[in-house]
């Protein structure tokens, strides 16, 4: 069997992450909200929204393109391909506000997405008929949309 190209699995793997032996989305997930969370301690927050803005926007085009070449190795979907829960726990951290308890708001963007993820109502399950990479990003990104929605409903109602 022929082994992928590191960058491909680099990226797809969410560096490594979904090589986990247990829960690898959520492996994947737990490093993106860790790495939004470092982020947070050294950028201003105003820099911090357009990096995540960034972040999302680069992993989905990179995302689509490793889930493409990586599935002629492993198959389309594999369990170990997370860049999309690393996507779609991002979406929802723009709505994360600066200050006092931000990170009820990281652990609240991080379940909502994880049980929206796994769940996959509203349409989310539908996305995984796109073809390819496409569709291996797109319910993950649905469901980080769907939780931010619920996260600015909550600081909404909290005010």
């Amino acid at each position: 069997m022929n082994t992928p190209p590191f960058l491909p699995v680099l990226i797809g793997t969410g560096f490594g992450s979904g090589f986990s032996p247990i829960a690898p989305g959520t492996a994947g997930a737990l490093l993106a909200s860790l790495i939004w969370g470092i982020l947070y301690f050294f950028l201003p927050f105003p820099a911090l929204l357009w990096v995540t803005v960034l972040l999302i926007l680069f992993f989905t085009v990179t995302g689509i393109w490793s889930a493409n070449k990586l599935a002629s190795y492993w198959g389309e979907d594999p369990s170990r391909i997370v860049v999309d829960e690393m996507v779609g726990v991002w979406i929802p951290m723009l709505a994360v506000p600066f200050g006092k308890h931000w990170y009820w708001y990281v652990l609240l963007a991080f379940v909502f997405f994880r049980l929206l993820d796994i769940v996959k109502p509203l349409g989310i399950k539908r996305m995984e008929n796109l073809k390819g990479g496409l569709g291996v990003m797109m319910d993950d990104i649905l469901a980080g949309v769907y939780s931010l929605i619920l996260l600015l409903g909550i600081r909404w109602v909290v005010g």
